[in-house]
């Protein structure tokens, strides 16, 4: 029996869906702006020399990097408040589970385009009496951001997609509250369809800001 599409109910709680946006957009503006901007952080104790540094950065990487950030948010969300004083909300667990996964992730983006500098600049800059630091920051940081940035941007697609996890902890994302809507009217898949083309309308002009990331960088090298 063929199934008879109905997106009534749908078009009629909209503003279900659109507060859970809302809830979408908040999740990956924090997630995104903690997860890439410590990756940084994590991404420079990485390349660094000092084991002090380079090691607790490392084992923060593979934790992370090697547990599904699915588990990360359950586990900040049910276990964090057991092994510790601190009471936490479902947005606070799912902003600790995806942006220390975005952190891992995007420290090995960052370390890679440090990397992927020649040796000359960091003589260049020292000759001209540079510090480390201030090669880093001012000769070294600036040309490695610019040759990651289009993999940077994919991060924060991700980012966005991940936002749906945080569903399973109850927090008001678009996803949780599309369950919430096709309980009601029992209608799962013209609820589901609709969330598809939101996400899709939201992520579609950022994909294009990533190819054309991609070509105008991949033309200046």
């Amino acid at each position: 029996m063929g199934h008879v599409w109905d997106f009534g109910p749908v078009i009629e709680n909209w503003d279900v869906l659109v507060d859970g946006l809302r809830g979408t957009l908040l999740l990956f503006a924090v997630c995104s702006v903690l997860g890439l901007g410590g990756g940084l952080l994590v991404g420079m104790a990485r390349y660094a020399r000092r084991r002090l540094l380079s090691l607790p950065a490392a084992v923060f990487v593979e934790i992370f990097r090697n547990t599904p950030v699915l588990i990360q948010i359950v586990w900040f969300y049910f276990a964090f408040p057991i092994v510790s004083p601190i009471e936490i909300g479902a947005f606070t667990a799912a902003v600790m589970g995806i942006s220390l996964n975005t952190a891992a992730f995007s420290a090995d983006i960052y370390r890679a385009g440090i990397q992927s500098i020649e040796r000359g600049q960091w003589d260049g800059a020292r000759a001209i009496g540079m510090s480390a630091g201030q090669a880093m920051r001012r000769v070294i940081l600036p040309q490695a951001i610019k040759r990651i940035l289009p993999a940077l941007t994919n991060r924060g697609i991700e980012v966005l997609k991940m936002s749906t996890l945080a569903s399973v902890i109850a927090y008001a994302e678009t996803m949780h509250q599309a369950k919430a809507l096709a309980a009601v009217n029992f209608n799962p898949i013209e609820t589901y369809t609709a969330v598809a083309l939101l996400f899709f309308v939201v992520l579609f002009p950022l994909v294009q800001l990533t190819y054309a990331l991609e070509r105008r960088f991949g033309r200046s090298d």
